[in-house]
């Protein structure tokens, strides 16, 4: 659906030139929510807006549906773009106009009959659940309806792409759960393929398909997020799993580990694996001393998990016995070195 090929993007900054794409290249299937993470300056934004142009590339491909549109005259882009719609984390609504008016905003440009207008607003309307709000004007909403106007509007002209450029990150988190269904059912009802940046891992945990690490201009891990998320290669995809408390808690654990001549693991399980009581069994085979200091079940979309962070005493041979038995219950077990 799109594939992005050795793109890169620098930008003049005095004396100096500012790389915020290097070697960049993706695959992203159609139908999927591809999840792109990154802290602030990483070049995400960047990323997202060569997709549609509104950035330019230096050099590199953008292909959609095998065209590559850094190759369209400005007329042809002008057509491309109609298949691509993007929401912001601003909203940009148009203030003097009402809602409907501004769903209705990019149809009049299509000079669609009134008719035509009339029927797709009113079936927006019904799918962001603002019915009864469609005569009201942006200052009347919350910033969650804003953001429902905004998705709206994107979706008007039926786009087969949709680029969500840090769509939730000014809504408070029951506000930005919403707004996460919404995108999920959009998805799954139009079969659109959704683009969504961001800087918060609940964000790509809740609905991604796949997700892309970027750092310093350049993707540094990417995959399913399952894998990604439940078995982080790189540290700053680490990083955005454990927030700086979580770490701190971590530390804590790890020294009181260490003190008592114990090694720290996190300890990884999904599916129905999950609820299994893997640990009581291979504690009673391997007869090995267990201390386990948290651990929680949660969920990856609808997918479960548990992680649990426990001490192993006991000497190598032990140990590596004991970590036998989780590989061979597919259990991730990952050593924590802080």
């Amino acid at each position: 659906m799109i594939q992005i090929k050795n793109l890169y993007k620098s930008y003049p900054s005095g004396d100096q030139t500012i790389t915020a794409l290097s070697n960049i290249s993706l695959d992203i299937p159609k139908g999927e929510i591809y999840g792109i993470i990154g802290h602030s300056g990483a070049g995400k934004s960047t990323l997202i807006r060569c997709l549609n142009l509104l950035e330019r590339p230096d050099k590199g491909q953008v292909m959609l549906d095998d065209t590559d549109i850094t190759q369209l005259s400005s007329k042809e882009l002008m057509l491309a773009r109609r298949g691509i719609g993007m929401i912001f984390q601003h909203f940009n609504l148009l203030s003097s106009q009402t809602i409907f008016n501004n769903i209705a905003f990019p149809l009049r440009l299509q000079k669609l009959t009134s008719s035509e207008i009339n029927q797709r607003v009113n079936e927006l309307l019904e799918l962001i659940g603002l019915t009864k709000h469609a005569h009201k004007y942006p200052a009347q909403l919350s910033g969650g309806q804003k953001q429902r106007v905004g998705i709206a509007r994107a979706i008007a002209n039926s786009p087969k792409v949709l680029l969500c450029d840090e769509a939730t990150s000014a809504l408070d988190p029951q506000t930005t759960q919403s707004i996460l269904a919404l995108l999920t059912d959009i998805n799954k009802k139009l079969g659109l393929t959704i683009v969504l940046i961001t800087h918060e891992m609940d964000v790509i945990k809740s609905i991604c398909h796949k997700v892309a690490v970027i750092h310093d201009s350049q993707i540094v891990e990417e995959g399913p997020v399952e894998e990604i998320f439940l078995h982080p290669k790189h540290p700053v995809t680490r990083d955005f799993i454990l927030d700086s408390g979580q770490q701190n808690e971590l530390r804590k654990h790890l020294e009181t580990a260490l003190s008592e001549g114990a090694s720290l693991y996190q300890i990884t399980y999904s599916g129905m694996e999950t609820f299994e009581p893997h640990l009581s069994n291979i504690i009673k085979k391997t007869d090995i001393d267990f201390s386990i200091f948290s651990g929680n079940i949660s969920h990856i979309r609808d997918l479960p998990y548990g992680q649990l962070v426990i001490s192993i005493k006991g000497d190598d041979a032990k140990k590596a016995q004991v970590l036998k038995e989780f590989e061979a219950r597919d259990i991730s077990a990952l050593e924590i070195h802080l």
